[in-house]
């Protein structure tokens, strides 16, 4: 059933990379919400379910039930939470420097994630999956290294967190568990390491949510 109230609801998954990402935005933000946790492994996969089905037409995490409204979308999630709760931005003002932000998200989101999301590894089979994904997040990384030399300060754009950050750890995250080498990305890795050590990082982390199998936890 879907829930409205005053406080936002989140549908989520521990390791759903675009799930992680709203809940980056939403911890960075101090916005208090509630997780229902959607398990896209067990029964099938919970996602496929009529009730979550008519949550989310696509029958993916994230969810996100806000101001009586729901929306389905990672990115689009972002920049809702960044017109509604502008305190403490994840976009610049600058223009450029906003462009620079929404490239670097859309080469994660369209680029590198989709092409080893659940559902597609699925269809490849467990024999090929960590080759196909391990494949794919390489030759993103490689375009993603270049242009993080261009725009990288402490984090992806300049000095300041954005959603373009929000975006890179748990990519990052993904790669690991494809056994990518990370040593071939050093400004990628460099931008990680100083992510994972702010709290809206660490306190959003997979291993650190209610649905996280024990052996996972950190």
């Amino acid at each position: 059933m879907l829930f409205i109230g005053s406080q936002p609801v989140l549908y989520t998954y521990f390791r759903s990379s675009c799930s992680w990402r709203v809940r980056i935005a939403l911890a960075w933000k101090g916005i208090e919400y509630e997780s229902k946790y959607v398990n896209l492994v067990k029964d099938g996969g919970q996602q496929r379910q009529e009730e979550y089905a008519a949550i989310n037409p696509m029958k993916q995490v994230p969810a996100l039930v806000m101001n009586g409204s729901t929306m389905t979308q990672s990115v689009a999630m972002l920049e809702y939470l960044e017109e509604v709760h502008p305190e403490k931005p994840l976009l610049p003002k600058d223009p450029l420097d906003k462009v620079k932000v929404r490239e670097i998200v859309s080469v994660i989101s369209g680029g590198i994630q989709p092409l080893q999301n659940l559902s597609v590894l699925q269809k490849i089979g467990d024999d090929g999956k960590m080759e196909w994904g391990k494949f794919w997040i390489d030759k993103g990384f490689v375009a993603l290294e270049q242009i993080l030399k261009r725009t990288a300060g402490k984090y992806c754009v300049g000095d300041s967190v954005t959603m373009a950050d929000a975006c890179l750890v748990p990519q990052v995250y993904n790669a690991n568990r494809f056994k990518v080498d990370m040593d071939q990305f050093p400004t990628i890795s460099r931008i990680n390491n100083a992510l994972l050590q702010l709290d809206a990082f660490q306190e959003s982390h997979p291993s650190k949510m209610d649905d996280c199998p024990e052996n996972l936890r950190s």
